[in-house]
């Protein structure tokens, strides 16, 4: 045969990528994008308690990245954002029998309200998410790391919600 086999393979691949990429197009799929957010948005001021925790800096963090201007004072600014609550921790999910820590469960939670042209937008609003991860005491300093891990994906995933949530305003 004149073909050879890898090039029947190489055949093979693309028409099956190609196909998928038909069917994916075909389907509506469409990979998500940085959220528009409305025009009165173009000056936003941060109200918050903790100008520190993950979450505000995530949120200020992504808010820039949007071509958002933040200020420092709130009279100049169309939407205010007001942090009301930004509270994390963990608790203990398992034990084993000798009454060590088997698994933690770690929490966020956001509560939030927006102001918009001096008009509340979005009232009194929370976030909780929450993520369980294994312990394991013999790798104590690996886990404290994980923890802090799984807290900045937690703040980043909340701001990802938060930031739709401000696109979706009229």
């Amino acid at each position: 045969m004149w073909w050879s086999e890898t090039r029947r393979k190489a055949w093979l691949q693309r028409a099956l990528l190609g196909g998928s990429l038909l069917w994916l197009s075909a389907c509506g799929f469409q990979f998500r994008t940085a959220p528009d957010f409305p025009a009165d948005m173009a000056v936003t001021y941060i109200q918050a308690g903790d100008r520190y925790s993950l979450f505000y800096r995530e949120l200020v963090s992504a808010l820039r990245r949007n071509d958002v201007k933040l200020t420092t004072d709130p009279a100049e600014a169309r939407t205010v954002i007001r942090i009301l609550g930004d509270e994390t921790g963990r608790r203990t999910l398992t034990v084993t029998a000798r009454n060590v820590p088997a698994e933690y469960e770690v929490w966020y939670r956001v509560t939030f309200s927006v102001d918009v042209s001096g008009k509340e937008a979005v009232p009194y609003e929370e976030l909780f998410l929450t993520r369980d991860y294994p312990f394991d005491e013999t790798q104590v300093l690996g886990k404290a790391n994980e923890e802090q891990l799984i807290m900045q994906a937690i703040a980043r995933d909340m701001v990802g919600l938060l930031s739709r949530r401000l696109a979706a305003i009229d």
